[in-house]
């Protein structure tokens, strides 16, 4: 994969002219350049983004790039583009998030960004592998990794129209997902949003298993069916009644008006799971490239920092950085 250097995560805004002019007064303007820039510093927020997508076309196959409806993502993705589209935007720390590869490839992956979270070049730390845990042959794959510190667990996607509903409480999936738990690692549940009771059901069973919700349970900010968002609502409130469950604040902005949104339409759904799960349960995640769908990172990473600008100053560091940093161990 081609790799370009990565600009320094620790780099800060630019003082603009009109600031530097106004606080130049009576003073030196090298000291003040220097004083405003540090003020600035401490007001950005670091960032650990828990869900960065990662596919390079030349060594994986990605069956779901097919679809009409992601046609404007059917290309590759490396670091290098990770790198500029999160320029500015203080991410120190990143977890890479599975792809959905074709099966076969599941192994190459996973061996690919172990190698990345091994290098120094990019903020990523540590990794969510692929897998099939309904599968009879998972086990003999996840044992290749469950002694290796990057992997930090694994998905698969249950919304995909070969996934029947109820796949995550056959016997052989809540086998191997005790599994990650007997390996101190972790689940990402991504399913549709009127199956969260499903995966209450898979936590009640795996209670050794820590679990992630993904993208606040996948209900578009823009669905009109009361019946569908009362299924929803009960099934991030059962997530959260199980203290082994954490919610990634994440996706929504993928079901937006493309052309027309606001942080008010992501708002509902984000402070419900937010309220429900508390602040030491919830995390960012960019969900790039798949967010560039309806919007640039930058972009989504300001309109959840406008929804959740009037909560503490604490609530706001451990959405963007602490609690992914202690659920994940990231050091």
């Amino acid at each position: 994969m081609p790799q370009q250097s990565v600009p320094s995560i620790e780099s800060n805004p630019v003082i603009s002219r009109r600031e530097f002019l106004a606080a130049s007064a009576g003073l030196g303007a090298a000291a003040l350049a220097s004083s405003a820039f540090a003020e600035k510093s401490k007001m950005t927020l670091p960032i650990c983004d828990t869900h960065l997508h990662l596919w390079d076309l030349s060594k994986f196959k990605l069956p779901w790039l097919a679809g009409d409806a992601v046609q404007r993502i059917n290309r590759s993705f490396v670091l290098s583009d990770y790198a500029e589209a999160t320029a500015g935007q203080n991410v120190v720390k990143a977890v890479y998030m599975e792809v959905n590869v074709a099966r076969d490839h599941q192994v190459a992956e996973a061996e690919y960004v172990i190698d990345l979270c091994r290098r120094d070049d990019n903020p990523m730390v540590g990794a969510v592998i692929g897998g099939s845990p309904q599968s009879s042959g998972f086990k003999a794959y996840f044992e290749m990794f469950a002694d290796n510190d990057y992997i930090k667990g694994v998905r698969t996607v249950l919304h995909d129209p070969d996934r029947p509903k109820g796949l995550c409480l056959q016997p052989q999936f809540v086998d191997s997902v005790r599994l990650l738990g007997e390996h101190g690692k972790r689940f990402d549940l991504c399913m549709r949003p009127d199956e969260l009771l499903d995966g209450a059901k898979l936590v009640d069973k795996c209670p050794q298993t820590r679990f992630v919700l993904d993208h606040c349970g996948n209900l578009s900010v823009q669905n009109k069916d009361a019946d569908l968002r009362a299924k929803w609502e009960k099934g991030v409130k059962e997530l959260a009644a199980r203290p082994n469950v954490v919610c990634k604040i994440s996706g929504i902005i993928v079901t937006a008006n493309r052309d027309h949104w606001t942080p008010a339409d992501l708002a509902p759904n984000m402070n419900f799971c937010m309220d429900t799960f508390g602040e030491d349960r919830v995390m960012f995640a960019g969900d790039w490239p798949v967010c560039t769908l309806t919007a640039p990172f930058a972009s989504w990473a300001e309109a959840l920092k406008t929804i959740v600008r009037d909560r503490s100053p604490a609530f706001q560091k451990k959405l963007f950085h602490d609690n992914a940093v202690k659920f994940y161990e990231l050091g």
